[in-house]
């Protein structure tokens, strides 16, 4: 690992949050075989838990959240990202992270109007004809002020923090140092593949800081939806957005945190939760671009009783090929059949050498029963995608980033629609819906012109049969037809017959020996050991030593096989 002096600061940084959260409730949570809830481990008296005052200096939930946002916007981030895993995290702790999504310190007004002025080059009260000084939130990349345009349209406009993309750049030439070490000496990182894992959040970051992009997002995400009358997204201003300034519609509403008992009690909650749900369900498994951050952060209810979805940076992308098995998996999660769910886990994922099946299914098997156990009803489809997910790092199988962008999503959409309808069943929701979605992919492959391609195939295939069929037949009579096997395994297997000659063979030359000797015991000789003619007796030991050394080897050789070749 080769350390840059320049990033000494950080480096020491990383050492001590390590150090400190290492030793702490956090770390003894993270090892708790019974899951990750406070709830599940003992309390030991007069600890944090029971309600005791934590001793000054001593890490909490709120500690870490301090200590991240003090680290600057890419441990902002991660922190995010962290508070909506909790596969990877206690409950406390992902309370506490949650503030970081709007709440972080904000940076001057004075650098704001540089940055617009730069950006559009014109000055705010020439941009706009309303711009507050004070932001309406501000979150890890940048934050967010209400505006209003020259004729009146009232907008926010989402600044981009000054000297960004220079300190987030420094931030991952460290982590990647680090991620780099731990994947090549150690066991956790070969399993987990750190250094793959930080470029994927990296490649996350890095289109977040593209606001261009964000603002495309925005309309595409709008024209998809627009048959969802419940559903909103604010659709962005061109002339005022560009890489580092974004200005979209102002949504009138409240964000659903926000909403107290009453104000919950007045909103019709059950269709938008309804609503909500199948527009993901449409995102994910049939348009292919879904707004993969929904905590209720980013979810508003507005003041004509719709849902508004914000913060279009971070998005998800599926591939048909994906859909289909996102769509099965969350088919077999639902009806609660353990095996399917494991055996499509396997086919769309990376098989490490070390990958064991029956082990994978077993396990994925029990915990399917023991949610199906608890009750359909009560299914939380995102928790059992990450812990599917969990489970396949640990048996070596690399499930692909999708399936857990999808869980995340899932899991975050689920307490948005927990919170509009207590009694909201994701799992119906998805059995509900499931059939019109395979209809209308059927419908969208028909009219994207895949099945005329197969057809066109078909016929090329047809036509060219019968002069293919001729070619092969003549061949075959002048002789001329080669057949070409490719053997995946046959080094292994030539590597086996070698063994089982050389130890034929071995065992022939001893053989040999032992009669030889035999033999000459018969013969008298002035050279003698132990009373015994002395060529004979070293006949003998030779064989003695070689039959020593063959069954030895033997042994060796085939616990090294067992485990290089399990199956």
């Amino acid at each position: 690992m080769k350390f840059s002096a320049s990033h000494l600061a950080r480096y020491r940084q990383i050492v001590a949050l390590l150090w400190k959260y290492g030793r702490s409730d956090l770390a003894q949570q993270m090892s708790a075989e019974e899951g990750f809830g406070v709830d599940s481990l003992p309390s030991a008296p007069g600890s944090a838990a029971e309600g005791a005052p934590a001793a000054a200096g001593a890490a909490s939930p709120e500690h870490l959240a301090d200590d991240l946002e003090a680290m600057g916007p890419t441990y902002v981030k991660l922190g995010q990202v962290l508070a909506g895993r909790p596969d990877l995290l206690p409950d406390s702790y992902r309370s506490a992270l949650a503030r970081l999504q709007d709440k972080v310190k904000p940076f001057p007004y004075a650098e704001v109007e540089e940055i617009v002025m730069a950006e559009l080059g014109v000055r705010i009260s020439k941009a706009f004809s309303r711009f507050d000084i004070e932001p309406l939130a501000a979150a890890s990349l940048g934050q967010v002020h209400r505006a209003a345009l020259r004729d009146g349209r009232a907008v926010v406009v989402k600044v981009q923090r000054p000297n960004i993309r220079r300190q987030i750049a420094d931030d991952f030439e460290v982590l990647e140092q680090i991620a780099g070490f731990l994947d090549a000496h150690t066991a956790i990182g070969r399993r987990h593949r750190f250094l793959v894992i930080l470029q994927e959040f990296r490649l996350t970051i890095q289109q977040e800081l593209n606001y261009e992009r964000e603002a495309h997002n925005l309309v595409a995400l709008g024209r998809n939806l627009r048959d969802f009358k419940l559903i909103q997204v604010p659709q962005p201003v061109p002339d005022y957005s560009t890489r580092s300034v974004l200005t979209m519609d102002e949504v009138q509403g409240r964000k659903i945190t926000a909403l107290g008992p009453l104000d919950l009690l007045d909103l019709h909650g059950a269709p938008l939760a309804e609503e909500l749900f199948k527009a993901y369900l449409q995102q994910v498994l049939l348009d292919g671009l879904f707004h993969a951050d929904p905590h209720p952060g980013n979810v508003f209810v507005t003041n004509d009783g719709r849902l508004a979805l914000i913060d279009l940076g971070m998005v998800g992308h599926t591939a048909p090929a994906m859909q289909e098995n996102l769509l099965k998996i969350l088919l077999a999660i639902g009806e609660g059949n353990g095996e399917a769910v494991a055996e499509i886990a396997i086919r769309m994922s990376e098989k490490l050498d070390e990958f064991t099946a029956p082990e994978f299914r077993r396990r994925i098997t029990q915990l399917v029963a023991l949610r199906r156990d608890q009750g359909l009803e009560q299914l939380n489809v995102g928790r059992s995608l990450l812990e599917v997910g969990g489970i396949a790092q640990e048996n070596a199988l690399i499930v692909p980033s999708e399936l857990v962008l999808l869980g995340k999503t899932m899991l975050q959409l689920d307490e948005v629609g927990r919170i509009l309808d207590p009694a909201f069943d994701t799992n119906a929701s998805i059995r509900r819906h499931a059939a019109a979605l395979m209809v209308r992919r059927v419908g969208k492959d028909l009219t994207q012109g895949s099945v005329y391609s197969a057809v066109l195939e078909m016929k090329d295939f047809t036509s060219g049969l019968p002069s293919r069929v001729n070619r092969i037949m003549d061949m075959a009579t002048n002789s001329e037809l080669e057949v070409k096997v490719k053997a995946t395994d046959a080094k292994m297997v030539m590597d086996g017959m070698e063994k089982i000659a050389n130890r034929i063979t071995t065992g022939i030359v001893l053989a040999g020996l032992i009669v030889g000797a035999s033999l000459l015991m018969r013969v008298a000789t002035p050279f003698q050991l132990f009373g015994f003619p002395g060529l004979a007796i070293l006949c003998y030991l030779a064989a003695a030593t070689g039959s020593f050394w063959l069954v030895i080897s033997i042994f060796v050789h085939d616990y090294q096989s067992r485990k290089k070749y399990p199956h």
